[in-house]
């Protein structure tokens, strides 16, 4: 009764399950918060975890006794970096949304605003209906934007002195409080990073940032005049980017430059891939990366990697790992873009019925301040299936002990209906709930998921996949393609059960990401197509799949997405026949994301009569390259720093031995993916290192962790050229 007391009296959805079940508070703060400090101990991918907790410091400092308003990808940063239990610490009153039907009340005099937005356009609008809807005498706004992209958006090319854009936001402040005496504060804050693991940061902020592709090219190219036009995306730079997604850009960089600035960390960087070459020449010739070259102590090497270089990892069911399957099979926090919803009816005596509302705040995976929860998170990330189920067992039962709960034991397979029964002994003990509540909500979202009945499609994707993959090697793409025909048919018939189709049928969904694999590797087949052969059969494919979407009973969130439709009383043939189309020209794009390199040309290994044909992961080649012992150099991978001195020791190659910087130069490698990186390719990454070069420390930054539905997303249903930066 108290837990569910607590779930009804919850403050909103940015506290989620951290006002539920709250551990037990410390006598001091944190030290990881305002105190942390590098120790000799602490190891480097320990350093920039702490770097990314250490950029919310400034904000900590300024929430005493102030509402904050936050918005959603501040919201996801913060909630894998300590949650809202930081700000209630730091003395904050409460923690709102950021939305003009948020605002306060006499009482409540000092107000902080932390956007990852320019200060213009919607955000502006917002902060000034809550500010004169309130009665603020003091506010504070933080933004993720520097000002030096702000000078940018407001089309200012002169170095100026001060924060101008900044302070003229202050005067504003005032004007909106009703007193220009009254006290404002604009300040820079780059909370862009988000420590999901001690292996991976993510960039919630940038989760939308995807590499260009062909049709995309085609739209830069339609505003050029003809002499000007671009011939391939490995032509396109900064300048031919609109202002919108220029200003995305520039804010990534200043963050990963943050980044380095606040460990001192000198970057040599390298990238792989048209869109990657953008940024990390950006970043090489940010103003604080050339200060970095004289003054900071620690190296590093950086390697970005364009996420479409490699798509057949990222939609494929092939990976053997926990969290691909809970990501895809719960259902997203609400706001977030990584983290998911976990039931935890199970830890109370509320009665369910599937009519009945669930009044609980849910659950997360996002468990910062439990160390068991954060080791049992790190199994559950990057090992196999297997392990991450056993590890999760264990954990149960090692907290069940120590509270000396009655556990009964047993051996062999990990069932959820097992991890179940430990869990809802802690149902008898507060104490034990609320000391032990990161775990048991890791373990709810595994046997959740274990349970699933979206599992057995899961299963059937792979088995296709696998079918595809052998396929390629002896067929060409329509023959291929020919074997997915009989999948695409409307759900229900015969063997359908009450819920109105087969468990393990594919649904829209399925289908998308099946023609998004074997697009993939298209280039693959045998090439020895009859004209015309291949454009009649992708007429046939476009006419089923329409069918398939307009008999769905409900539309999938992915399918909304993609037609524009939230219902399906209003997908007329004509709209999803027109989406379809426009999905089969970005998939024809697919098979021509490698034609650009010279070595690394292929995710794809045939069969030779003793093997089968099987996937080579794209990361993986990448750092075998890196991790060569006679330190040989890629073609594929291009080295963007340096500046003046680079372009020098380019310039005396020509006329002598000139060594040249190397990836495998520094014991500490940074992997950034731009458009997502998946739970299977942390452990790829993770042996890859062991195998090659154990000493070297890798650490991955991406843009998100992926399910595979996001790729279909982010390929078909997201405005890649222009971001939404809310002006």
């Amino acid at each position: 009764k108290t837990v569910e007391a607590a779930a009804c009296n919850s403050p909103g959805i940015f506290s989620y399950i951290d006002t539920v079940f709250r551990p037990r508070p410390p006598q001091k703060p944190p030290r990881s918060w305002l105190q942390t400090r590098k120790t000799p101990a602490m190891s480097a991918l320990e350093e920039f975890a702490q770097a990314s907790l250490r950029a919310w410091a400034p904000v900590l400092s300024k929430v005493k006794k102030a509402v904050v308003f936050m918005d959603e990808r501040c919201a996801e940063a913060l909630h894998w970096s300590g949650g809202f239990a930081a700000l209630l610490e730091a003395g904050a009153t409460n923690l709102k949304q950021f939305s003009s039907f948020e605002a306060c009340g006499v009482n409540e005099p000092k107000a902080v605003f932390v956007v990852s937005s320019l200060l213009k356009g919607r955000t502006v609008d917002i902060i000034r209906d809550v500010v004169t809807l309130s009665h603020f005498q003091y506010c504070v706004v933080f933004t993720c934007v520097p000002h030096s992209v702000h000078l940018f958006a407001n089309h200012v090319t002169a170095e100026l002195e001060g924060s101008p854009v900044f302070e003229q936001f202050e005067e504003k402040l005032c004007e909106w409080m009703g007193n220009m005496n009254y006290t404002a504060e604009v300040m820079h804050a780059p909370v862009a990073f988000a420590p999901v693991s001690q292996q991976l940061l993510l960039a919630p902020a940038f989760a939308h940032l995807f590499p260009l592709l062909p049709p995309d090219l085609r739209a830069i190219n339609a505003k050029r005049p003809e002499k000007k036009k671009l011939g391939s995306l490995q032509d396109v730079d900064m300048g031919a980017l609109p202002a919108e997604l220029q200003v995305e850009v520039r804010s990534l960089v200043a963050a990963l430059s943050s980044l380095f600035d606040s460990t001192g960390t000198r970057e040599e960087s390298f990238a792989v891939g048209p869109m990657s070459r953008i940024i990390a020449g950006e970043l090489a010739n940010h103003p604080q990366a050339r200060h970095r070259r004289k003054t900071a102590a620690n190296k590093a090497s950086i390697i970005f990697v364009d996420r479409t270089l490699d798509l057949t990892g990222a939609v494929g069911h092939h990976g053997d790992n926990l969290v691909e399957k809970i990501l895809t099979a719960l259902k997203p926090l609400p706001g977030h873009v990584t983290d998911v919803q976990v039931d935890v009816s199970e830890l109370t005596s509320l009665q369910q019925t599937p009519h009945t509302h669930n009044p609980l705040a849910p659950g997360c995976l996002a468990q910062t301040r439990e160390p068991a929860a954060r080791l049992m998170w790190e199994a559950m990330l990057s090992g196999k299936q297997k392990e991450a189920v056993m590890e999760v067992r264990r954990h149960l039962v090692e907290a069940a002990s120590k509270e000396k709960l009655p556990i009964k034991m047993s051996m062999g397979r990990v069932t959820p209906e097992q991890l179940c029964s430990y869990i809802k002994l802690f149902r008898s003990s507060w104490e034990s709930l609320q000391g032990h509540s990161g775990v048991l909500q890791l373990g709810l979202a595994t046997a959740q998921t274990l349970r699933h009945p979206s599992l057995p499609r899961w299963d059937a994707c792979l088995a296709f996949e696998r079918l595809l993959l052998q396929a390629l090697c002896d067929s060409d793409l329509p023959a291929v393609l020919r074997q997915l025909l009989p999948l695409m048919k409307p759900r229900g018939g015969q063997d359908s059960s009450p819920s109105g189709f087969r468990e393990d049928e594919c649904g829209p969904d399925e289908l998308i990401l099946l023609l998004v694999y074997l697009y993939s590797l298209a280039a693959e087949a045998r090439q020895d197509v009859k004209e015309g052969e291949l454009d009649k059969l992708e007429r046939e494919l476009v006419g089923a799949l329409t069918l398939v979407f307009t008999q769905e009973e409900e539309l999938s969130p992915l399918v909304q997405k993609i037609t524009g439709c939230l219902k399906p009383e209003d997908l007329t043939t004509e709209r999803a026949h027109s989406a379809v189309e426009d999905m089969f020209e970005t998939l024809r794009s697919l098979s021509h994301t490698r034609d650009h390199l010279k070595q690394l040309r292929s995710v794809y290994t045939a069969s030779d009569g003793v093997h089968q044909a099987s996937y080579r992961p794209f990361l993986r080649q990448i750092l075998e390259e890196v991790f060569r012992p006679d330190r040989s150099e890629c073609p594929d991978l291009e080295h963007t720093s340096g500046g003046l001195t680079e372009l020098l020791k380019t310039g005396f190659s020509m006329f002598m031995k000139v060594s040249r910087p190397h990836p495998s130069d520094n014991d500490l490698l940074f992997l950034f993916v731009l458009g997502g990186i998946t739970p299977s390719e942390l452990r790829i990454i993770k042996e890859t290192v062991h195998t090659n070069k154990p000493g070297t420390q890798v650490l991955l930054l991406s843009t998100r962790l992926l399910r595979p539905t996001d790729i279909a997303e982010l390929l078909f249903a997201t405005p890649r050229l222009v971001p939404d930066i809310g002006v």
